[in-house]
């Protein structure tokens, strides 16, 4: 795949761009990942602490080396060329051996005490690195969940779930491994290069020049990988989301998938997606291939000059035999960070194709928030109005409501009717302020809903969307949903809704389990439950979008004599129904007929069967007269 086709495919997360994404500016590690920093700079104590006892760590991992090269000239001459490695393995501190057992032993004990100490430092530096990863990864995972949260129900329904989840699940995992495994790494890489440039030129200035000068090469390597492999990794992190995605739609709708034969179907797409990673990834890993060998060719010519110039110089009396051992040894040691390095440009490339799709959820801006000085809805809700209301969706050419305008108050039932596709479950989402009238005002109180908090609005309405959404769960847990309820009180919105019934007779009770989505329930029992969560704190307007589409006339009269005969509130609530069944609302106090997001009649069930219009037609046609 070339670099133009850039183009969101199925799956994708529909996500704005960035604009190293749009255009061909190269980058040698990309913008976006740079702002884990802040995340970090939360926990700086930590992060100060893990740099620090790394610094140590690596002195420590460096000094046997010192030892062993001054051992070796001790062992040949007799004499120290460092006093303090003399003072150390002649200290009155070490078991009174013979003078040369005392030295021997003093050099093992010198590198016993480093090494010990480099398990120590190193620990601590892990520990605190590590903790601050998974403290800055919650962060990031929560600020891109609350992101997403306070959008707009519109984002949602053109956006797959699945590509969102791993945005949130393996990117913001991504994350973390690049402040854990890739900071550690880069820390580790700079201070051994730092405190081994800084022994060996205290050692000989001459042979450290020829050991790093060849690394030098190592810079155009690095430009020449980073700038090919990362929209290949952003590209692979894209065909993961769509992986997650229709996977979450096949185990979702596995039923349908199984009833339309339709498993290859699935496969093939699924196949499409996992191809298009396959693809990607071998790509990524042929330049990854290609830049991790020449860091070793580059570390051989180091290696090779060092060994090559060592005879020269210690002939010119620069060094002595034992420092040459010492800076062999260290070069060898050399060799894992030199290897670290591309493993870690490699880390961070894919660290940047994951940071760009993390932090553009991060920075979404909702189109519906609560105004600046918005007040609170702290009493009831006693009228609700709608004043020459206009709305159409983003994705519509025209106006699916024209100029909608009705009111209803304390103890009002509001039947809504029309064919598909007339505007009546719009009217329902304009009241929840999923979205908001491009005209007109929706009134609450007589006071523009947008003045208010939405919160405040929301907590003072009962919602039954036409398909009832259970969480995994017990029942409890679902009509208890996100507050504090004890039993008595569920029961009391269970029996409301017609749902004590058949739960007093379940095994567990309210305590039984529901299953994903509520699979173990039927059709019926999930538009009970929903309806008894939106009953619990007895709303003051409750919202009834097809709600009783799933449930026998039996059932539903029975619910209706609960919710408007009854002593639980129901005299002082806002009652709005949207219904195809026109039986359930035929005891509203008034009825709008929409069509084509028009009220074209209103009245109260029998004015509108008087009429002889489109109330009444399908009135006929569902009771049999047509």
């Amino acid at each position: 795949m070339s670099d133009s086709q850039d183009k969101p495919s199925f799956g994708q997360i529909g996500i704005s761009k960035d604009q190293s994404d749009l255009s061909d500016e190269k980058q040698i590690i990309g913008r976006k990942i740079w702002r884990v920093v802040p995340y970090i700079k939360k926990y700086w104590k930590r992060a100060l602490g893990g740099i620090l006892t790394n610094a140590v760590a690596r002195a420590f991992d460096l000094i046997p080396f010192i030892a062993i090269g001054m051992a070796a000239d001790y062992y040949r001459d007799g004499t120290f060329t460092d006093r303090t490695i003399e003072r150390f393995v002649t200290s009155d501190l070490l078991p009174s051996l013979g003078p040369m057992d005392s030295v021997e032993f003093g050099f093992g004990f010198l590198i016993l005490i480093c090494f010990t100490c480099l398990a120590v430092f190193q620990g601590f530096s892990n520990q605190l690195w590590q903790s601050t990863a998974y403290m800055a990864q919650h962060d990031i995972r929560m600020d891109a969940t609350d992101s997403l949260m306070a959008m707009e129900a519109s984002y949602f329904e053109t956006r797959q779930t699945g590509n969102l989840m791993s945005v949130l699940s393996a990117d913001v995992a991504q994350l973390e491994d690049i402040i854990s495994d890739a900071s550690t790494s880069l820390i580790r890489l700079v201070m051994t290069f730092a405190t081994a440039f800084g022994i060996m030129f205290w050692m000989s200035p001459t042979l450290a020049v020829i050991l790093f000068a060849p690394l030098v090469l190592i810079v155009p390597m690095v430009i020449w990988f980073s700038t090919r492999v990362q929209r290949k990794y952003r590209r692979t992190r894209e065909s993961t989301g769509g992986i997650v995605a229709i996977l979450e739609n096949v185990l979702s709708g596995i039923t349908v998938v199984q009833a339309y034969n339709a498993t290859a179907f699935e496969s093939s797409r699924i196949g499409r997606q996992s191809g298009d990673y396959r693809d990607q990834s071998i790509e990524a890993a042929f330049v990854r291939n290609r830049f991790i060998p020449g860091i070793y060719i580059v570390a051989g010519i180091s290696f090779g000059l060092l060994v090559s110039a060592g005879g020269w110089v210690m002939a010119s009396g620069e060094i002595t035999v034992g420092q040459f051992v010492t800076f062999l040894l260290i070069s060898t040691r050399m060799t894992m960070p030199m290897f670290i390095l591309g493993m870690l440009l490699n880390q961070l490339q894919k660290g940047e194709a994951s940071s760009k799709r993390v932090f553009a959820i991060i920075d979404l801006e909702p189109s519906i928030y609560d105004k600046e000085g918005a007040i609170e809805l702290d009493g009831p809700i006693t009228s609700l109005s709608f004043d020459d209301v206009s709305f159409s969706y983003p994705t519509s050419e025209g106006n699916v409501l024209n100029g909608i305008s009705f009111e209803a108050s304390s103890g009002n039932f509001l039947g809504v009717m029309g064919h598909t596709g007339a505007g009546k479950s719009t009217i329902l989402k304009l009241v929840e302020r999923f979205y908001e009238p491009q005209n007109g005002k929706v009134l609450i109180n007589g006071i523009d809903i947008n003045e208010y908090s939405i919160k405040s609005i929301r907590n003072r309405i009962g919602f039954v969307s036409q398909e009832p959404f259970l969480f995994f769960g017990t029942l409890r847990e679902n009509i208890a949903y996100a507050r504090e309820a004890t039993d008595e009180e569920i029961k009391t919105a269970l029996e409301t809704a017609g749902a004590w019934e058949f739960i007093s007779k379940l095994p567990e009770g309210i305590d039984t389990m529901v299953g994903d989505r509520g699979v173990m329930l039927s059709g019926g029992q999930r538009a009970r439950i929903s309806l008894a969560r939106a009953l619990l704190n007895n709303p003051d307007l409750l919202i009834l979008d097809e709600a009783s589409a799933a449930l026998d006339a039996e059932t539903e009269k029975r619910i209706q004599q609960s919710l408007f005969g009854g002593s639980n509130g129901s005299k002082e609530r806002i009652t709005i129904a949207v219904a195809h069944r026109l039986a359930t609302i035929r005891n509203s106090d008034e009825i709008i007929a929409l069509v084509d997001g028009v009220i074209v009649e209103r009245g109260t069930h029998n004015d509108l069967v008087e009429n002889n219009n489109v109330y009444a037609s399908q009135w006929s046609i569902q009771t049999g007269e047509f």
